[in-house]
């Protein structure tokens, strides 16, 4: 973890020197061949197909497996926690399946959720990611809430995710679920702005042994073995494991410091108890190092300094889950998880245990209202690891403890046609006490392949330890020493939402589906910094003056927009995906209600505009042809222009058990800023994967 004392966010260089037009001349050169060479292969390739439509159908596997009408059939749980399709669901969600994640030729979690229309990703290094829906992106992606089957990866350290901590093989994931806006009524607190669920195989799809390795001039290595079997007649099983090592991004004062190596492996256990009971048992641990850079505040000598590490990360988790069919309309699920995590780096350590257990009963009531609710509750004690005077959390222990319960509603109003959802979550924490978070959604299919819904939900990001127990200490100047010190803060409370949704989806032909969600979103409380206070200090000597400034709920504000996806079959042999994602902020502070240096913080740390356009080929003799556009517009509180790049995966199934692939990233320039100062490299990787199906 690396905290940074700043007031507002630093205005960067983005790092481009005199000779960037001659570089972008020679890309924008190389560009042009390499669409030239491009079209002139899929030409021939395309006339070879039409000139032997048998081979052609010979050779060519399906470009998806699933048509765009039966894609909206796909059940989805995100929403409710029970299985519902995707044109029943009253939401903005988009599903990213294992086809989408393989072609995109991403190596991680965030590199694939680019495709998601409303997903803000920047890479701010080799390790670290910046990651919004609907804005408010930022290193800690605070208000989004993150699962992986269900287990939480929201650490109640700094209100967030540790992406570079939070490793699956993707191999192994069957859907990526993202749902765009509030989902605190079933999830609970965090689940802000939208909420991310990566869900994997059932071990009976992993079958027989897979292998992979990959290498390229930044990810220079990454391996992975994966073996699944069936035991008896009723119980599936699967092991794995995994590593890889990524080099530093550019830096141009030569600092680089970011370089990330991880290991992991794990399991998992499908197995049909009886007719009616499914039991889930798996669990993960993993091991790395994550370069980082910190800035620590220095007493003796009075200064502020930059320091090179590596920040030490290690952990596991093991969830069960068990789901009993009590009926035909009714069932009852238990699922619990326990989660370690250790780090320590050059600035703080944490050591954190975390004990979670749900509780779902879903039942009809007279075939008009589906009734769910449920409770839970957690417990999550952690240890504070001081390594620097002038970074601490006080006090060292405390334990992080959350009950909770919710209620869900879904009333046909009309059989098939109209429904109306009502529910709320009721969550206790150690920082606010009782919240709550109600919701009211409308659900309309005037045909079977087309879905009016919308929606107003309130939900709440708790706070934090950051928020309350943080004392962070930066030299300011001398003489005499002067100290800033964000520390003394004030009793938080949390950072509420009220959000309007609307959104409308059709499959308007066989080969053309759209979909198009908007929002407008009220926030209050968000943080800020309250009145500082100054003070002498002698200790640790010699004498220096203290300034404090605490955290404090000081903005309010307002956020619309709105995301346009379309998706086109246009062939058997090409797909066109495309999205559109557009969000303006206008925040205030509360006080003063004047646009302070931190609200400008807030408004130019998120793109107003991004499109992302992927075109897949699905080419003769088993190879496959996948370029993606993106454009994202500019971060001015990060000093990030404007910029548009591409990447590109070149695949071939050359045998029945091997696949090769070649993917190239970031091509329209060397190198560009992302998120600060730090320029993500055009990088290229090469992958051989090996796949034995089960006897």
């Amino acid at each position: 973890m690396n905290i940074r004392l700043r007031l507002v966010t630093d205005a960067r260089k983005d790092g481009f020197g005199a000779s960037a037009e001659t570089d972008a001349y020679r890309v924008l050169i190389f560009a042009q061949r390499l669409v030239l060479v491009t079209l002139f292969v899929l030409a021939g390739l395309v006339n070879q197909s039409f000139a032997d439509p048998q081979q052609e159908q010979a050779n060519a596997t399906p470009l998806r497996q699933l048509s765009l009408a039966e894609l909206g059939n796909v059940e989805v749980t995100t929403t409710s926690k029970e299985p519902e399709q995707v044109w029943k669901t009253p939401a903005a969600i988009y599903v990213l399946t294992q086809d989408d994640i393989r072609r995109s030729g991403a190596t991680s979690i965030p590199e694939v959720l680019r495709l998601v229309p409303g997903v803000e990703v920047a890479r701010i290094n080799s390790n670290v990611w910046s990651v919004g829906i609907r804005g408010f992106g930022s290193s800690f992606s605070k208000s989004v809430l993150v699962l992986i089957d269900g287990r939480s990866v929201y650490t109640p350290l700094f209100a967030g995710v540790d992406w570079e901590m939070q490793n699956v093989m993707l191999e192994d994931v069957e859907r990526i679920e993202v749902i765009r806006g509030p989902g605190g009524t079933i999830w609970g607190s965090n689940a802000v702005n939208g909420v991310i669920n990566i869900i994997t195989k059932n071990a009976k799809d992993t079958r027989g042994t897979y292998a992979s390795t990959s290498s390229g001039n930044l990810s220079q290595s990454e391996s992975g073995a994966r073996y699944g079997a069936r035991h008896g007649n009723n119980l599936d099983y699967r092991a794995y494991a995994m590593g890889f090592g990524r080099m530093p991004e550019f830096h141009s004062d030569g600092h680089n410091y970011d370089a990330w190596q991880l290991g992991q492996a794990g399991f998992r256990t499908d197995s049909s108890l009886t007719d009616r009971d499914r039991l889930t048992v798996q669990g993960d641990f993993y091991k790395g190092n994550v370069g980082q850079q910190v800035e620590i505040g220095s007493y003796s000598p009075p200064a502020q300094l930059n320091v090179d590490g590596t920040e030490d990360v290690s952990g596991g988790n093991l969830l069960g889950r068990w789901r009993h069919e009590l009926g035909n309309t009714s069932n009852l699920q238990v699922q619990a998880y326990y989660d370690r995590t250790y780090r320590l780096g050059p600035q703080v350590g944490e050591t954190r245990n975390t004990f979670d257990i749900d509780i779902l009963h879903h039942f009809v009531l007279q075939n008009r209202n589906a009734i769910i609710w449920g409770f839970g509750a957690r417990w999550s004690p952690s240890d504070i690891i001081q390594t620097v005077p002038t970074v601490n959390f006080s006090p060292h222990h405390q334990d992080d403890n959350i009950y909770s319960a919710f209620v869900q509603d879904q009333i046909t109003i009309v059989q098939n046609k109209l429904w109306l959802t009502l529910g709320s979550k009721f969550e206790h924490n150690i920082f606010t006490g009782w919240e709550n978070e109600p919701s009211g959604r409308v659900l309309w299919t005037p045909t079977s392949h087309q879905t009016v819904w919308a929606a107003v939900t309130r939900a709440v990001r708790t706070p934090s330890r950051i928020d309350e127990d943080l004392q962070l200490t930066g030299f300011v100047s001398t003489p005499p020493p002067i100290y800033l010190c964000v520390c003394d803060n004030a009793k938080f409370v949390s950072e509420t939402l009220l959000g309007y949704e609307a959104g409308y989806r059709k499959l308007v032909s066989s080969r053309f589906y759209l979909d198009i969600a908007a929002f407008h979103n009220k926030y209050n409380d968000l943080t800020s910094y309250g009145d500082a206070t100054i003070s002498l200090t002698t200790t640790p000597p010699p004498l220096a003056v203290l300034i404090s400034l605490p955290f404090a709920n000081g903005i309010m504000g307002s956020t619309n927009g709105g995301e346009f996806s379309p998706e086109w079959k246009a062939s058997r042999w090409m797909e066109v995906k495309a999205s559109y994602s557009y969000v303006t902020m206008n925040l205030e502070d509360k006080p003063t209600r004047t646009k302070t240096s931190y609200v400008s913080s807030y408004e130019g740390s998120s793109p107003h505009n991004e499109v992302t356009a992927q075109l897949l080929f699905n080419l003769p003799r088993g190879f496959e042809f996948d370029p993606t556009y993106r454009y994202v517009g500019a971060l001015p509180a990060l000093s990030v222009h404007a910029y548009q790049t591409a990447d590109a995966r070149l695949g071939w199934h050359f045998t029945k058990r091997f696949d090769l692939s070649i993917t190239g990233q970031n091509l329209l320039q060397p190198r560009h800023a992302e998120s600060g100062s730090v320029l993500i490299k055009r990088s290229a990787y090469a992958q051989i994967t090996w796949r034995r199906a089960a006897d």
